[in-house]
């Protein structure tokens, strides 16, 4: 579990790590209680780290099943901040790579905008939002249009 993040990019750098190493408490402790995501997969919102955790159980416990390693990657990366609060947006590609041999099998990229506030001197994510443009002709989303 991470001991705070200092700064924005310490949120960023511990998103990556969770990510990739499967750790489901040191993600959830980069968000607030009270978070409210709009996300890409499922459902049209998520609201509560109750509600967050079920979603990041069952994505983390696939990837296990599946053996599989996800690695991330932020760019274009956009950090406004104030003393208090912080917004961030970027592309944000997801490269699944198989957990033995190291070999990629796919990867994506989709928009995310992140808002953070500061906690007893930690970030935390209070807001995040992730996007694909639409493919108006066929109305599916377009992945790695960057």
């Amino acid at each position: 579990m991470s001991d705070g993040c200092f700064k924005v990019h310490d949120v960023l750098e511990n998103y990556k790590t969770a990510i990739y190493e499967k750790d489901i408490e040191r993600f959830l402790s980069l968000y607030a209680p009270e978070i409210h995501i709009y996300d890409c997969w499922g459902n049209w919102e998520c609201k509560g780290i109750s509600s967050w955790k079920e979603n990041v159980v069952e994505w983390f416990n696939g990837l296990s099943e599946d053996g599989v390693l996800l690695k991330v990657e932020f760019n274009d990366l956009v950090v406004e901040e104030n003393s208090n609060l912080a917004f961030v947006h970027c592309a944000v590609t997801f490269a699944a790579h198989q957990e033995e041999s190291g070999e990629k099998l796919r990867q994506m990229t989709n928009r995310f905008t992140f808002g953070l506030k500061k906690v007893n001197k930690t970030w935390v994510i209070v807001h995040e939002h992730s996007s694909l443009p639409i493919n108006m002709e066929t109305g599916k989303g377009i992945f790695n249009l960057k």
